[in-house]
């Protein structure tokens, strides 16, 4: 269906441009044949709103001879041709209407007179019609391709986040499988606890990781699991420090925490003789999410490769889900290593309306 038709809204509008039109139509026609204005009005009105219907038409015209795809002897010959015929049915309905005035209401309408300025308007209108409809499709083709790009950009973030998060469960399960090993030998009965802190550890990570935000109080109490089955390796060498303040009702992507802590003991306390705490700071304004990870390093550690791969991810699901709304800082200073992660602030439904009841 014609999109004007399609509307009821838009149909209006377009009646009531051609009706001023119409008006202005009557007025050239009194001044021109010489009619008063209100049988000029009489002859002229009704035949621009009925030609009105008629230039609907240059809609499909554009459509069957597109701009940049038909050439410019089509595009031109389907122009004339629609607007000559187009006015010709015009002048044809205009002798029928002057004929049913002259008869039917005794309104002088001199059909002889009419003639041209009707064809002549006819083909103007008509191509200022021609010429709205491929602006209406182009700036509708614009919209469409946008669109396609839009869907494109979403499809491949999408996908992107996907192969990212998949990532994540072997690298903290390759850690832990390292860590059991280690025990085995050495403390059977930690490594058999070892293992069943890992399968609710890893139980609870794959339920979260199947949902794209969590509230931050989950997202620390799956980092404080982890680091209960580190402890079962590195002992009291391994002290843990976790301060929030406000996460109940805070947002954010799943196991976006995880990396960061693992890499805090992986490739921090590990390399330590003495071991370290494991701090882990976070707060939620109504602005900004902070998430901080602070741990001991030795200056002096091997480089192990690969171990970057778990904080490469977060810096890469954090791009793709926030651009550059968010950031992930990680530097070293005074025999310390620490992560900072700032998101824009995203609050389960429901919080806001809680806290307004709240207050």
């Amino acid at each position: 269906m014609h999109p004007i038709l399609a509307h009821g809204r838009r149909l209006a509008w377009y009646l009531f441009i051609w009706f001023v039109v119409g008006l202005s139509f009557s007025v050239f026609l009194a001044r021109q044949v010489g009619l008063g204005f209100g049988a000029a009005a009489t002859v002229g009105l009704p035949l621009v709103m009925a030609f009105a219907f008629v230039c609907l038409s240059a809609w499909y015209v554009s459509r069957y001879t597109p701009l940049g795809r038909a050439g410019p002897v089509r595009l031109i010959g389907s122009a004339v041709g629609a607007s000559v015929l187009s006015s010709a049915a015009w002048v044809a309905l205009a002798r029928g209407w002057c004929a049913a005035l002259e008869r039917w209401a005794g309104v002088d309408a001199p059909f002889e007179s009419l003639a041209p300025i009707v064809f002549g308007f006819g083909q103007v209108a008509y191509m200022v019609s021609l010429a709205v409809s491929y602006v209406a499709g182009a700036a509708e083709q614009a919209r469409a391709a946008e669109h396609r790009a839009l869907q494109v950009q979403v499809l491949s973030r999408e996908a992107e986040l996907r192969s990212l998060r998949a990532q994540i469960d072997p690298h903290f399960l390759f850690n832990s499988l390292h860590s059991i090993s280690a025990l085995t030998s050495a403390n059977p009965g930690g490594a058999r606890r070892m293992c069943l802190l890992l399968a609710e550890f890893l139980r609870e990570s794959l339920a979260l990781g199947a949902e794209d935000r969590i509230p931050l109080s989950r997202e620390l109490a799956l980092a404080r699991k982890y680091l209960e089955v580190e402890r079962v390796r590195f002992g009291d060498r391994l002290g843990v420090e976790i301060e929030s303040s406000g996460v109940d009702d805070c947002m954010v992507p799943s196991l976006i925490l995880q990396p960061v802590v693992e890499n805090a003991v992986t490739h921090g306390i590990a390399h330590l003789l003495d071991g370290g705490v494991v701090r882990i700071v976070t707060s939620c304004s109504p602005a900004r999410i902070v998430l901080l990870v602070d741990n001991p390093c030795d200056a002096d550690r091997p480089k192990r490769p690969g171990g970057g791969v778990g904080l490469a991810n977060v810096r890469s699901r954090v791009r793709a889900l926030y651009g550059t709304e968010a950031s992930v800082t990680a530097f070293e200073q005074d025999g310390h290593w620490r992560v900072e992660i700032s998101l824009p602030t995203d609050v389960a439904p429901g919080a806001d309306s809680g806290r307004s009841e709240a207050a």
